[in-house]
């Protein structure tokens, strides 16, 4: 779904479990990731026939995130949120993707550690 809009759809504190980190007992272990997900969307072309057909259906985009991050199995978090932006650009016509990624407990003394990064459909055409 290609949009000019400016409204957006987001979706915060998105948890899930998978393996990440490039240290031996991460490795072994599922740990928590949370994320943050923004979309471009029309919401006046939603609102004006109250049909989620009419937009970005983000409870599938949610499922689909869950599916993949509790299958991933990377050491880096910049990979994680980089695969997962391009796959959901694929697999929803999304115009762009902003995902922060957050990984509670990583490092002592932080709450988290993370990443923000966003994609755009150009970096599908460019194979990225």
């Amino acid at each position: 779904m290609i949009t000019t809009s400016e409204d957006r759809i987001f979706l915060r504190g998105l948890e899930c479990h998978c393996i990440i980190g490039f240290i031996d007992w991460e490795r072994r272990v599922q740990q928590k990731v949370v994320l943050d997900l923004e979309f471009p969307t029309d919401c006046a072309r939603a609102a004006a026939s109250d049909a989620v057909a009419d937009t970005v259906d983000y409870k599938q985009i949610a499922k689909r995130v869950l599916a993949y991050v509790g299958e991933s199995q990377f050491q880096l978090i910049e990979t994680l949120a980089h695969r997962l932006a391009l796959l959901l650009l694929a697999e929803f016509g999304l115009e762009w993707i902003r995902i922060s990624l957050n990984k509670p407990g990583a490092i002592r003394h932080s709450r988290d550690i993370g990443v923000t990064i966003e994609r755009r459909r150009a970096a599908l055409a460019a194979g990225a």
